[in-house]
């Protein structure tokens, strides 16, 4: 008689020696990642944009460049070519037109930079105040700054011409001549250019000032009050410093606008009397749509736009722009 096979606690049959173990599941692989990680989306959304920039930015720039290094005048297609470092040469050593539109640049920008500047903060700092009709003057305050550099210009030929604008009125006052104009006189026409951009540039600086005046806290001031500080220390110490930020990316901002200005002095003077009032780039507006030589045009706005970018650059650098703390 066969013996019983044992069997364990639990009923069931012991395997035999020679039935293998059963196996276990084997793990399932974790499924692979399909699309774009999280680190990367970021880059992939801001990709579209990012190319419209560089095509709109990087091609106009490329194609001055190599314009620069060109003789391109389509009225003289004969001497079209090549040309390398001729045209750089010209500006720099054949070129007094050159040095003297740079210098009236510079002086019209320090000059209508730091009027504009000086006017818009007390216009900012006067409209800050608590009074009966603010809305009203801020709105006259910034309205100038709505119109287009063409309009300003005929308001202002309005104001200076001798037959119907102020000089006839200064002239029945036994103040200057009759027929005479501010426009025509080399002695006067810098000024009365200033003037009608002014007008126009102030309210800039006026809008920006203003709006980081309203950040400012007003515990500030009435702690300084009680400390027995004036007006003035207050300005000084309180209100000058929480502006200087704004006042470098403004002056910044405004001194790369007049530099570059061309609609209101081409059509407030056409760069006259004499060429007095020629900035650099009126000077390369002249010479590429008048003379239609856009080769060395181009490389005078190469050389424009460098020295743009290195006052720029030593600008922010000796400002320390972001630098300091509040």
């Amino acid at each position: 008689m066969a013996p019983a096979v044992a069997q364990d606690s639990s009923g069931a049959p012991p395997l035999s020696p020679k039935t293998p173990a059963p196996r276990s599941p084997a793990p399932k692989k974790p499924a692979r990642r399909t699309g774009v990680s999280p680190r990367h989306l970021p880059y992939l959304l801001i990709a579209p944009a990012g190319l419209l920039m560089l095509g709109f930015i990087a091609y106009p720039m490329l194609s001055v460049f190599y314009y620069s290094l060109q003789n391109y005048n389509p009225t003289k297609p004969w001497r079209n070519g090549f040309a390398g470092l001729d045209n750089f040469k010209r500006i720099l050593t054949d070129d007094p037109l050159f040095w003297d539109s740079l210098v009236f640049s510079g002086k019209w920008v320090v000059t209508e930079v730091t009027l504009q500047l000086a006017f818009g903060l007390i216009l900012a700092l006067l409209v800050n105040q608590t009074f009966v009709g603010r809305a009203v003057a801020r709105a006259l305050v910034f309205s100038p700054w709505a119109v287009s550099g063409v309009l300003t210009t005929t308001i202002w030929l309005l104001l200076y011409n001798p037959s119907t604008g102020v000089g006839r009125y200064l002239a029945d006052a036994g103040i200057g001549t009759y027929g005479s104009s501010v426009l025509s006189d080399t002695g006067t026409v810098f000024w009365a250019a200033v003037l009608a951009e002014l007008w126009r540039g102030v309210p800039f600086f006026a809008i920006l000032i203003l709006a980081d005046l309203q950040s400012i806290p007003g515990d500030l001031y009435e702690a300084a009050s009680v400390d027995g500080a004036n007006r003035f220390r207050q300005f000084v110490h309180i209100t000058l410093p929480h502006l200087r930020d704004a006042i470098i990316l403004s002056t910044l901002l405004r001194a790369v606008w007049e530099f570059n200005n061309v609609d209101l002095l081409l059509t407030l003077t056409e760069g006259g009397p004499a060429g007095v009032t020629t900035t650099l780039p009126l000077y390369v507006a002249v010479t590429g749509f008048e003379a239609h030589d856009f080769g060395y045009a181009t490389a005078l706005t190469t050389v424009a736009f460098a020295i743009l970018l290195f006052c720029s650059i030593l600008y922010l650098r000796l400002s320390k722009f972001g630098g300091y703390n509040k």
